[in-house]
Formats: C-alpha cells, sequence, structure tokens
C-alpha cells in the first residue's frame, strides 16, 4: 500500500513539474506600492517593479503583479537600486590593525601589477553587514604599503605603512597601490568577482611624497617616469626577454601592469587631496594623455571648475569637514554640492573601511543636507559609482533588462530612520543577518548548562 502511494504521489508530482515550468510567472517577484526611484528617470510616486530571471522585467504606475508571481507589498516604502560602494576594501580586509587579516595591500616585491580580486573572500563576515545597508556591490580598490614599523591613517587612504625609498633592493620605489576589482555581493556565491584590473590605484600628496622618500615632486618624477618605462616596454618587449633594453625602475610585471594605462583603456584611481594636488594630478594626466579617478578631493571645491573641464570623476567622503592634515584644511561639508555645480561627477563613499559602508547613502544625504540636488544624492550612491567602473550597462538603475539589485526602503534611503527591508541580488532575496546578528542570536540563545565559549 505505501508503495502504491508513493507512486502515485511521484505520477502528481511529474504531472505538475511541467506545468510550473511553464508557468512565465514561476519564481517572479512583484514588488508593489512602492515609490519607484529608477534613477534613470524620473521618480514614479506609486508603481510595481517585478523580478524575473534575475532581472527587471517591467516596472511602473501602470505595470500589474503576474498570476502566480510571489507579491511583496511595500505599503508605500521606497524601491532604488542597490547601492555601491565606489571604493572600499571589504572581501579583502577584516580588521584593520591585525595585518594577517588585511589583503588590501601589497609589500615591495609588487606594485602596479597586485591584483586585488584574487584577495577577495566571499566568506567575509562584512558582507552581510554591508547587505543589511542597502549596499549589493563595491569596487574593491588596494592600498600603497610597503616596509616600516609606522602607519598613517587617513580617511580615503586606509592605512598606509611607512615606504622606505628603494626598499625592495633595487629600482624605484613602488609607488603604485595595484589593480581594483568590483565585485557582487550575493549571498552563497563562490566568486563574487564582477570584474578585475579596473584600474591601477596611486597616492599623490604627503603619502605619495611619503612612498617616494622625498617629497610631492618626487612622486611625480617617479610616476612619469614609470608611464615612460611602460610605454618603453611595451614598444620594445622582445629586446627586453632579450636583455638589450636599458634598465627599467619597475619589474617587467608591474609594466606590464601599467600598458593599459598609457594606452588610455585603464584609468589611475589617484587618492589626492589639496587643491595644489589635484592640479598636479589634472596636468600629470593631460601630459601623460591618461584617464584618472580623482579619490578624497576634499579640497576639489576649490578646483571644481578645473576638474570638470577635465572631465574626471570624484569619489568623496561628505563627511569630511575638518582639518585632520594639513593638505585637508579647506575640507568642507558642501564639497560634493559644489563639485557637481560646475558640472563634475560625483560618487559618495561610507568610508573605505568596511565597519562604515552603512553610511553611504547616510553620508549621501548630508551631502544632499548641504546644498547637493536630491536625484544627485541618489545617483551618487548607485548609478554614477557603477557608471565610474563601467558596470552601468548591468546594474546602477532600475531599467528593463538589468540585474535585479533591488533594495525596498521603509523610507526615504538618505534618512537615518529609514532601513532596508530587502536586498535583492540577481532577483533573489539576500539573507538578513550578519556577524553581529549571528553573535546575537547565539548567546541570546539558553546556555543548557554549557560555558559561554562553547555555545
Amino acid at each position: 500500500m505505501i508503495r502504491s502511494f508513493l507512486l502515485t504521489s511521484a505520477a502528481c508530482a511529474a504531472l505538475a513539474a511541467p506545468a510550473a515550468a511553464q508557468n512565465p510567472a514561476s519564481g517572479t517577484i512583484a514588488i508593489v506600492n512602492a515609490r519607484l526611484e529608477p534613477i534613470s528617470g524620473p521618480a514614479i510616486a506609486s508603481g510595481t517593479i517585478i523580478l524575473r530571471d534575475g532581472k527587471i522585467a517591467a516596472l511602473g504606475a501602470g505595470v500589474m503583479a503576474p498570476a502566480g508571481a510571489t507579491v511583496i507589498d511595500a505599503k508605500g516604502g521606497v524601491v532604488t537600486p542597490g547601492l555601491i560602494a565606489p571604493s572600499s576594501n571589504l572581501t579583502a580586509s577584516e580588521i584593520s590593525g591585525v595585518r594577517e587579516t588585511r589583503d588590501d595591500g601589497t609589500g615591495t616585491a609588487l606594485s602596479a601589477a597586485f591584483d586585488i580580486s584574487y584577495s577577495v573572500n566571499p566568506a567575509s563576515p562584512m558582507i552581510g553587514l554591508a547587505r543589511d545597508g542597502g549596499i549589493t556591490a563595491s569596487a574593491v580598490t588596494p592600498v600603497l604599503s610597503g616596509v616600516g614599523g609606522g602607519s598613517h591613517e587617513h580617511a580615503d587612504d586606509g592605512v598606509v605603512e611607512e615606504m622606505t625609498a628603494g626598499a625592495s633592493g633595487s629600482g624605484d620605489p613602488p609607488l603604485f597601490g595595484g589593480q581594483a576589482a568590483f565585485v557582487r555581493l550575493q549571498a552563497g556565491d563562490s566568486d563574487l568577482v564582477e570584474a578585475s584590473k579596473l584600474a591601477v590605484t596611486v597616492s599623490l600628496g604627503e603619502s605619495g611624497a611619503r612612498a617616494a622618500g622625498g617629497s610631492r615632486g618626487a612622486s611625480i618624477v617617479l610616476i612619469k617616469s614609470a608611464l615612460e618605462d611602460a610605454r618603453a616596454f611595451a614598444r620594445n618587449r622582445a629586446a627586453f626577454e632579450q636583455g638589450a633594453t636599458r634598465d627599467y625602475g619597475l619589474s617587467r610585471l608591474d609594466l606590464q601592469a601599467l600598458i593599459p594605462v598609457v594606452q588610455g583603456k585603464t584609468p589611475l584611481l589617484v587618492r589626492v587631496h589639496r587643491a595644489s594636488d589635484i592640479r598636479l594630478a589634472l596636468k600629470l594626466a593631460a601630459e601623460e594623455k591618461v584617464r584618472i579617478i580623482l579619490e578624497g578631493a576634499e579640497e576639489g571645491w576649490v578646483v571644481a571648475a578645473e576638474i570638470a573641464r577635465a572631465g574626471f570623476p570624484v569619489i568623496l567622503d561628505s563627511q569630511a569637514n575638518l582639518p585632520d592634515s594639513f593638505e585637508t584644511l579647506g575640507s568642507r561639508l558642501d564639497n560634493a554640492a559644489k563639485l557637481h555645480a560646475a558640472g563634475v561627477t560625483v560618487a559618495i563613499n561610507g568610508a573605505r573601511d568596511f565597519n562604515n559602508l552603512r553610511q553611504e547613502r547616510l553620508n549621501a544625504g548630508l551631502a544632499v543636507a548641504n546644498g547637493l540636488p536630491y536625484a544627485a544624492g541618489l545617483a551618487s550612491v548607485t548609478l554614477v559609482p557603477a557608471k565610474i567602473w563601467g558596470m552601468d550597462g548591468k546594474i546602477g538603475s532600475l531599467e528593463v533588462g538589468k540585474a535585479a539589485d533591488v533594495v525596498l526602503w521603509t523610507g526615504d534611503p538618505l534618512e537615518t530612520t529609514t532601513w532596508a527591508e530587502k536586498v535583492f541580488i540577481a532577483g533573489v532575496e539576500q539573507p538578513k543577518d550578519s556577524r553581529q546578528t549571528q553573535l546575537r542570536d547565539r548567546y541570546a540563545a539558553p546556555d543548557n548548562g554549557m560555558p559561554v565559549a562553547y555555545r
């Protein structure tokens, strides 16, 4: 009798399976009664967005939920694209003060050739914390690091160990941090890297001067020398392999990594702060015919018109408003607003380090409170970072055909009292857990007579 029941159940399941497969709404999610912020167009006061097969299938005021779809009533909440961290060490670093957990910088053996995509840890406990803040993707950018016992902290540079000129034993000191990557933060994915070798990082100002073992002028000379060497190497690879070229200041691997930069295919991500150093970066880009992205730019407002004419984007922390160093004396809260008004493309960071990525949307709100238009504030944490890193064809805005990286907020995402109610990456709802919530649940449970350490 049991065998007969099992056969009957199996037959019913076999009949039901094709019907489910033929249902176009199978696996479809409809978020209804939501304020939609597409970013690429005007907001929709009340509408529906349909997620199907990992992509956005439809959105609008007159869109109806398909039959069989899972319906989520937003109850007037706001739907935006997933937030994008424009420059962070998420997935490549865990504890800033513990060197063994930091894979966001290299030593003196490599500089430009260091590829941070190999440092990405998909099991990083910080990923859940970022997702809880509505962040679904991030550019992962390396920092300049080397030898020495001291350390220097900067809001945008991260921790930069003191450099010693020529510490590697030969050639020029390593001035480049390495190559950036881009990750999407979907739970359960063993390979988060969406793209790699997207930019080569370099620091100017105080950090660049230290790395060069001298002054700001020394760092510029050495960077220009490295780019010249990369061009010569690209023209004479065969001769280099035969030992028939002059000596170069960087290794073969570093020179190889700089070839796309001097060819204009890959930008330099230039960390810079003082107005005069920003001008040096713009001059370097013009003379060397390379593309750059400016990160930091606390005194960017001083030279906003010049940055706009050059056409380079800026990644900044809108909270930077105090003179925490001699190169940030001109920091002010309306930096983003003034840059935007001048025509500069602005992306806003929450802070480089992983623990403060959730501040990103609040920093955008702070910039809006200090004069940045609201639409530009939302774009600064979604579509603008996507464009900077070449991901705007896939993510960054709510458009039909784009990946369904979507966040449902309880209210205005730039307000402090709002939180992310649901987060979707590629149309899949992400778990609402992080290391913090896991620890809470672990230690809130009854001890059952066991010591705390063994629960």
